[in-house]
């Protein structure tokens, strides 16, 4: 039989040719003719499907729209189409029908099909293990894979916008398709990269800008930055010439301008942001430059033409042609629609009146929202108008004076009807709802979901970057639904550490869970590791050298004591044993012990605002020597019991932001602990000839502690950090003095090393652990009685990831330690500065690491706290 083989190349060059040219076909014994001039339509008989493995072949005719019984017309397109719709598919590396009979009328076909490849495995050369990995993540190629074109071009192209991103513009990726031995129809690919060399962007040249200075329009572009450039050898002598010229021709802005132009020129550094180019970024960077002079005035403002240009291999230079404008200004500024409050109220909360520059910024912000100062939009909403809208129209515009007009919705006021939480697998409902401050039935305010979020975040249990309220407005009635989604974070601790020295082995291990359940500690299948859900607080920690030492101590809080108001109840206890290292039979054997309980009760205050707390709590402290005298604990010649019971009172206020990394707010606490005056009570007793055991048999004092801290976001998440703290430590009768007990110690990293005498250890960086306490005539330190500590930090975060959050941070410190007040002087503090690091492993808490240079001499010596590395656990340092 002979075979009639139709390509769809062929049919096409006999449909453009120009004559009637018969072709003649003979098929078996029936002398049937294939006449291209007069096609005849055929039944199809059957269909048979060659080279097909993977792909199923009768879905293969359905896609090409052949079916048996179906008609067909030879010659015709048909054919042809049916090709092209398998040709389509992106599949097949060739694609062919045939006829292979003719009987009794009914056409029998043949489809031919070579599949395309798949992929055994993929490699990359020329780059780093690293980057190969981030890249195998993003195109998310896959063992069988068809390597279509479309795979092979989209492969390139997320790859090439991998390294685009990174400034590599110039990366060329080819991908190579080598044959795997192993398996028929499989190919490796391998992806040859060349990133070429980082471009990046050059120079920025602004054309046109009379008003604003070049540095002014560049800080505006939040992405798109130049190249650092630092040129300290450039003479300041023309500047200085051209800014005295300016000030006595009365040009003091051209002369500011001149200083600044001078000062970006020649020192701009890059430190935060890379200098790459982004085409995404470019174009809202551009966007920015004219909010920019919106808000200076410049209404009409307009950049006229920019052009991105190739400088070399590894620069790209962008020229920005501003037309600035005109500058205008407010004429007149009225109401409508306003009928809750005054048009005069309105005025004074938008904070701009007629004649003030035209500042769009500031007039959106202050309509809107702002972060700092009261807005219009919230003076409705937090009054129930949620559904509050502002429309500010410019009535009239005439030569640089605008008339404005804010047309106001105010709508009507609504309620809270739902409030549902969503993402919390592991913390009940009842922890995170009794938080908030929206509640169903109340007025809708926004300044209340904004709290709640904050609340939210405070309580470490969740994604701090990924709380998100979704508030639902139900137009029909007049209410909202509120839904809060969170993201559980992992909110336990844990330490462990060990040591050999001096012969012994110290083991350090201690626990924190943040959000235990209590109620279901005798509940099996509560254990997932631990019973968790309820929000408490249990704390437990051992330190021990063998026999010689241990320590060990629990702690316990449940912050909502009672379940109807957020009063927290913190029980703790505590025992401390250690001997001075000799032999039980040894005659000069001693050993210390110090056994402490206390039970507080906070209190959240709405007076004077809700952020302040009240915590008071009752302590008890025996301690208990027996031939036990060293350095660090020297009172009764090493024998006696001394006891302590005291009351704590700290009234506080915190509205940082949130825990992990602080943008604003502040956290201010002042408290005392002070005992009963037991002196007092016997005034004809002559202490000042009274052995220790008997002066400190009942110790007395009152301890006066004050901290303070405020964070300020400067810049996109560069936060400045300023810490203040005072400590003084007091007593009622002069013959008995400051107690040997709870004294302040200051330097070094703020680790508790020992705290026999429960002495308080104060980190500063720079020097030595308590190289700046107070020392007596043999050199010992004694422990201050008057504490100041003043800390200024920049910080900035590498990793906002709440399983790792990391920022790096620089510091300027400065305090001291006295012996009362006859030795204090604010002015003699010691001075540090440095450089430093912290971690936030949800695990084992806040781990740092700071390098200091302490600038003045330590107490008692000569010598300076020069460089000093600190390794801190907790926040000790801070």
């Amino acid at each position: 039989m002979k075979i009639i083989k139709i390509h769809i190349l062929l049919f096409f060059a006999l449909l453009l040719a120009g004559n009637t040219a018969l072709a003649q076909i003979q098929v078996g014994d029936d002398m049937s003719e294939i006449d291209y001039s007069r096609p005849k339509e055929y039944e199809i008989g059957g269909i048979v499907v060659e080279g097909a493995k993977y792909v199923d072949a009768s879905m293969l005719s359905m896609i090409a729209g052949l079916s048996v019984g179906n008609d067909i017309k030879i010659p015709g397109d048909d054919i042809a189409s049916a090709i092209r719709k398998i040709w389509d598919q992106g599949l097949f590396e060739d694609v062919s029908i045939n006829v292979t009979d003719f009987v009794g009328g009914k056409v029998f076909l043949q489809i031919v099909i070579k599949e395309r490849p798949r992929v055994s495995k993929f490699s990359f050369k020329g780059i780093k293990k690293s980057e190969a990995d981030e890249i195998r993540n993003k195109i998310n190629l896959s063992r069988g894979d068809i390597a279509t074109d479309h795979l092979l071009t989209k492969t390139q192209r997320i790859i090439e916008n991998y390294y685009y991103e990174k400034g590599f513009l110039n990366a060329n990726i080819d991908i190579e398709q080598v044959a795997d031995t192993a398996r028929e129809s499989y190919v490796d690919m391998i992806i040859n990269v060349e990133k070429g060399s980082k471009v990046k962007i050059g120079k920025i040249n602004v054309i046109g800008n009379d008003n604003l200075s070049e540095s002014q329009i560049l800080a505006a572009m939040k992405e798109t930055k130049q190249r650092g450039h630092f040129d300290p050898l450039t003479p300041l002598g023309p500047m200085v010439v051209n800014t005295l010229a300016n000030v006595v021709t009365l040009k003091p802005l051209k002369a500011i301008t001149g200083v600044e132009e001078y000062f970006f020129d020649n020192y701009r550094p890059r430190i935060f942001k890379a200098s790459r180019f982004d085409e995404d970024d470019y174009k809202d960077d551009k966007k920015k430059i004219i909010d920019k002079y919106n808000s200076k005035g410049y209404r009409d403002a307009i950049i006229v033409r920019d052009s991105v240009y190739r400088i070399d291999d590894r620069n790209v230079g962008i020229d920005l042609v501003i037309d600035e404008g005109d500058r205008y200004h407010y004429r007149s500024i009225t109401w409508t629609g306003n009928t809750k409050y005054s048009s005069e109220t309105l005025n004074n909360v938008l904070g701009i009146k007629p004649g003030d520059v035209y500042n769009k910024e500031l007039l959106d912000r202050n309509l809107t929202y702002s972060e700092t100062t009261l807005d219009i939009s919230s003076l409705y909403m937090d009054d129930g108008y949620l559904f509050f809208r502002a429309n500010p129209v410019e009535v009239q515009v005439e030569n640089d004076s605008i008339d404005l007009e804010i047309r106001l919705n105010e709508g009507k006021q609504a309620r809270i009807s739902n409030v549902t939480l969503t993402g919390n697998t592991k913390t009940y409902d009842h922890v995170v709802l009794r938080e908030l401050y929206t509640r169903p039935g109340q007025l809708y305010s926004r300044s209340d979901v904004v709290r709640s979020v904050r609340e939210l975040a405070t309580l470490g249990f969740f994604n701090q970057e990924s709380i998100n309220p979704d508030i639902k407005p139900n137009f029909a009635d007049n209410t909202v639904d509120i839904e809060y989604s969170v993201e559980e974070a992992a909110a336990d601790q844990i330490s462990f550490s060990g040591g050999y020295a001096s012969g012994y082995l110290m083991l350090q291990a201690g626990l924190q869970f943040s959000n235990f359940s209590m109620r279901n500690l005798f509940k099996k299948d509560a254990w997932r590791p631990i019973p968790a859900g309820d929000g408490q607080k249990l704390s437990l920690n051992l330190t021990t050298y063998g026999v010689n030492s241990l320590y060990y101590g629990f702690s316990f809080t449940e912050p909502w004591f009672g379940g109807k108001k957020p009063n927290s109840l913190t029980v703790s206890f505590y025992q401390q044993f250690t001997t001075n290292w000799r032999e039980k039979t040894d005659a000069n054997y001693g050993w210390f012990r110090r056994t402490g309980v206390s039970v507080g009760l906070g209190r959240r205050l709405t007076w004077p605002d809700d952020y302040f707390s009240l915590y008071q709590g009752l302590n008890a402290m025996r301690y208990n020597l027996k031939n036990y005298s060293t350095q660090y604990l020297n009172v009764g010649n090493g024998n006696g019991n001394f006891n302590l019971i005291s009351y704590n009172v700290t009234l506080s206020r915190n509205s940082v932001s949130q825990p992990l990394y602080p943008r604003s707010g502040s956290e201010v606490s002042l408290s005392l602990e002070i005992t009963p005056p037991y002196s007092l009570f016997a005034p004809d007793k002559d202490y000042s000839s009274m052995s220790d055991n008997e002066k400190y048999k009942w110790v007395e004092m009152h301890r006066w502690s004050f901290r303070a801290v405020w964070y300020n976001e400067l810049y996109e998440k560069l936060v400045m950090m300023t810490r203040v703290r005072f400590g003084y430590l007091g007593h009622y009768n002069d013959q008995i003095g400051a107690t040997p007990f709870h004294r302040y110690y200051l330097g070094g990293d703020g680790m508790v090393n020992y705290s026999l005498d429960s002495r308080e250890l104060v980190g500063m960086r720079g020097y030595k652990n308590e190289s700046l306490t107070p020392t007596n005539s043999s050199g010992s330190t004694v422990g201050g009685d008057l504490l100041t500590r003043y800390t200024l930090e920049m910080r900035y975060p590498l990793s906002l990831n709440p399983q790792a959050t990391i920022y790096a941070l620089a510091f300027v410190e400065a305090g001291n330690c006295w012996l009362g007040f006859k030795d204090f002087n604010p002015f003699d503090v010691k001075r540090s500065a440095g450089l430093g690091v912290r971690i936030y492993l949800p695990m084992f808490g806040l781990l740092g690491l700071d390098w200091g240079y302490g600038f003045d001499k330590v107490n008692g010596s000569s010598d300076y706290g020069g460089s000093q590395f600190h390794f801190s656990i907790g926040g000790s340092i801070d």
